[in-house]
């Protein structure tokens, strides 16, 4: 047996103290939101009534670190630190002198990237004293993993889930259930929203956040839950890069790139953000890539435009790229990338030029995560197999170029749950939507009017 590392693992004592923000690194000032009615700036108080004061603290906070609670890192032990791999099996399949790192999220009681989130909002709720959560999910893993939550700090959990995911993983569904959830399929015939949007009988992202967050604006006992998009979520999710800093330190290697999938930037900003300090802050030159679906391509193909972040347009406007709050996306495997906006402040790096964005077919992603599950053993979600696909990429760039080139990606999720869209792709029968002009035409044509040109 050779000396190689495969693992690089972190003891408990390594879970990161504090959250990196990045928001105290860019320059200038923020755009704010704006409020929905007015189209003036947005103050916390339009946020009180479904969020609590430590999570709008966050949100708004320009503190370079914001400490995590003790509560939160006692929790966090029950998976964190999470590995970090160098993919060596992948690097022979691939035949490249590329390095390949991946950090794995997988192993956390949902599946995925998700609870390191979901924890610090269930604990500053129940700290505030409310008692219920609604939120939506797509593909599963945040209403899974904010059930979870809630099961810790004994709170209750309504979950609306996008339509096409509900009816394509029914075990997601039940493991929700299991953390004693309930779940809805959404659109819903329990809210305004949802009816409004009855005749998108897939649903989208947009339709569910609608209805939880009409939900939360009803009911005194009850907060929303949002799993990605917003500052204080990505905040919460840099303990994955803050710990790969520290395994790649480990492994005696420094990456040239580092990829992720995005959908509304959670899990990219979560990897990224640690990284992208030390290029603003120390003048390193990593470069990063953000992977998403070509049947969604709100990065690639999307317009920087202020946008409701929901379907109904209940939510404060966000500068972001947008396909238009009404884009109801494909039917896609990726369910957790079917977003038709993104995280603002992601969105300002990419608009500054600081992130590359590349789109992605669903069957040439599935194609890399077969790929991937037959060198690694780890059977990936399918939202990380767009950034599988981008590494494929990058190892063949570097294997044409003749260079070690070190390559960093999140694989934040595994497909355990996603066996039926493996089917389909090994069947044959996996389509390849994608996002039209005529798509495109009809985001530009719904943008909200009487807000500020971006």
């Amino acid at each position: 047996m050779s000396n190689d590392a495969t693992k690089y693992l972190l003891t408990e004592d390594r879970i990161p103290t504090h959250w990196v923000n990045l928001m105290a690194d860019l320059p200038g000032e923020p755009l704010p939101p704006l409020n929905p009615q007015t189209r003036e700036p947005a103050g916390p108080e339009l946020l009180l009534a479904i969020f609590p004061p430590a999570l709008l603290e966050q949100e708004m906070s320009a503190e370079p670190e914001i400490e995590i609670p003790e509560e939160v890192r006692e929790a966090y032990k029950l998976w964190r630190p999470t590995p970090l791999y160098r993919a060596r099996r992948l690097e022979r399949a691939l035949d490249t002198p590329a390095h390949i790192y991946y950090k794995y999220e997988g192993v956390s009681p949902s599946g995925s990237h998700k609870p390191n989130t979901a924890v610090p909002q269930a604990y500053e709720n129940a700290r505030a004293g409310i008692a219920r959560l609604s939120t939506e999910t797509g593909a599963g893993q945040w209403g899974s993993s904010l059930a979870f939550a809630c099961s810790l700090f004994g709170l209750e959990c309504e979950v609306f889930m996008v339509g096409s995911s509900y009816d394509q993983k029914p075990y997601r569904r039940s493991m929700m259930e299991t953390f004693g959830a309930t779940v809805h399929r959404s659109p819903s015939q329990l809210t305004a929203s949802g009816v409004a949007n009855a005749q998108h009988v897939t649903g989208s992202l947009g339709i569910a956040i609608s209805e939880a967050a009409e939900v939360a604006a009803q009911r005194d006992d009850t907060n929303y839950a949002l799993g990605s998009v917003l500052n204080h979520v990505l905040l919460h999710q840099t303990v994955i890069g803050q710990e790969t800093i520290a395994q790649m330190e480990m492994a005696g290697e420094q990456p040239d790139v580092v990829i992720a999938c995005v959908g509304g930037g959670s899990n990219f900003g979560g990897l990224v953000f640690p990284w992208l300090r030390r290029n603003l802050r120390d003048g390193e030159t990593t470069r990063f890539v953000a992977a998403e679906p070509a049947a969604c391509p709100t990065l690639t193909k999307g317009v920087y435009a202020y946008d409701f972040g929901d379907t109904a347009g209940l939510t404060p406007l966000m500068p972001m790229y947008t396909l238009g709050h009404d884009f109801v996306p494909p039917p896609m495997h990726a369910g957790g990338l079917r977003y038709h906006g993104d995280s603002p402040l992601l969105s300002a790096l990419v608009h500054e030029g600081l992130i590359e964005a590349r789109a992605y077919r669903q069957t040439e992603t599935f194609e890399a995560g077969v790929r991937f599950a037959r060198s690694e053993g780890i059977i990936p979600a399918p939202e990380p197999t767009h950034a599988i696909r981008a590494v494929i990429d990058e190892a063949e760039a570097a294997k044409q170029a003749g260079e070690e080139r070190v390559i960093l990606f999140g694989l934040c999720g595994h497909g355990f749950f996603d066996l039926s869209a493996y089917d389909a792709y090994l069947a044959g029968t996996l389509e390849d939507p994608e996002f039209s002009q005529e798509d495109m035409d009809r985001a530009i044509e719904h943008l909200p009017e009487g807000v500020p040109a971006l």
